[in-house]
């Protein structure tokens, strides 16, 4: 699953990107010095792994993940061509779900694009330049669905929702706050409609504003106008989190606390953009191995036994369960099954968060 990292140039994109993926991009005050997208890919904080790690000791933990693409700044006209645009719309095309950054705070050291800070007109600049390019995508789609439409009886729903998302592109809206059924919804995945993909608006303020964040006047703003598009905002202060990605356990520790956090920008990024995603983890539990596996909410017992090996999935009999918080509990799986914690689950077993796993499978099955 990605994330693109989206902004205008000098928001704190890149500083961001490198302080969640320590991947070190080329970080300078001027447009344009990310063209190839960063890629970093990045674990998904999880206190439950940590806690089964102590109890098994296992050989290794392996987290799941979630990578994260810095996408070239953008600026206006970019869905005519212009700065780097044909690139960005291209790269954002691919990604899952974007992260927009957002400056919210003053400092005459670091230019803004438009000479001025104003995080609802950023949001805009960049919304307008997607909707434009959605806007392309959707008319050529029109064209030809009207086209079939005396051969092809599915062509007059699809033009149905289409102009729905129309008459949205064309009064500034983006497609992600039009209701569609699931139905109609499949009509248009193809689309990969950019205004589509679900959002995560990312505040930065200054390391003077972080204590208040929430207070913030132009947080706010963003908040307001997140409110209108279902999306969520998480403030931060990228320079802190460049300092607290550089350090490590009771180091870390003791700067968050400092600043009266209970846990880093970053952490709560890739916490939410696993949830914006429509993600969860079931975890295994061994001495070899404990691991948290990614799948969709409401993906049934095979398909993510299918997570783990395709053989698993082909075989499957049935899943031995216990909840996390149980096994925390109780200790031990032996406790958990002399209780009668452990729940054998059939084929139509829906997978919740969390759920411990072990699978019994037969290949000859």
């Amino acid at each position: 699953m990605k994330i693109g990292i989206v902004g205008l140039p000098n928001v704190g994109k890149s500083t961001l990107f490198n302080s969640i993926t320590n991947a070190g991009a080329e970080c300078a005050n001027y447009p344009f010095c990310t063209i190839e997208p960063n890629i970093g890919v990045v674990p998904v904080p999880d206190e439950r792994l940590d806690k089964l790690t102590q109890m098994y000791k296992p050989e290794k933990t392996t987290h799941a993940i979630i990578e994260f693409v810095d996408i070239a700044g953008l600026v206006k006209g970019a869905s005519k061509g212009e700065g780097l645009g044909n690139k960005f719309l291209s790269h954002i095309r691919e990604v899952d779900a974007i992260a927009h950054v957002v400056r919210c705070f003053e400092d005459s050291n670091i230019v803004h694009v438009d000479g001025s800070i104003a995080p609802l007109r950023d949001i805009e600049t960049i919304n307008l330049e997607l909707i434009f390019a959605d806007m392309d995508m959707v008319e050529k789609r029109l064209d030809s669905a009207k086209k079939r439409l005396k051969a092809d009886k599915k062509a007059a729903s699809e033009i149905e929702v289409l102009e729905k998302i129309k008459v949205a592109l064309e009064q500034g809206k983006c497609a992600r706050t039009v209701e569609l059924t699931d139905e109609e919804k499949e009509q248009i995945k193809d689309l990969y409609l950019l205004t589509s993909k679900p959002v995560l608006y990312i505040a930065n303020v200054s390391e003077e504003q972080i204590e208040n964040a929430e207070n913030d006047e132009m947080v706010k703003q963003v908040k307001e106008f997140a409110k209108t598009e279902n999306a969520k905002v998480i403030p931060l202060c990228v320079k802190i989190e460049e300092e607290l990605s550089s350090l490590e356990g009771d180091d870390k520790k003791e700067m968050l606390e400092a600043l009266g956090l209970s846990e880093s920008g970053l952490d709560k990024v890739v916490k939410t953009s696993y949830d914006l995603l429509g993600l969860m983890s079931f975890l295994t539990a061994g001495e070899p191995e404990v691991r948290a596996w990614t799948i969709k909410k409401g993906t049934k017992a095979p398909q993510a036994a299918g997570k783990i090996h395709s053989d698993i999935e082909r075989g499957f009999i049935r899943a031995e369960v216990v909840s996390y918080d149980d096994l925390i509990r109780e200790g031990s799986m032996l406790a958990c099954k002399e209780k009668g914690l452990v729940r054998s689950e059939g084929k139509e077993y829906v997978m919740q968060d969390g759920d411990i796993v072990l699978f019994r499978f037969n290949v000859y099955h």
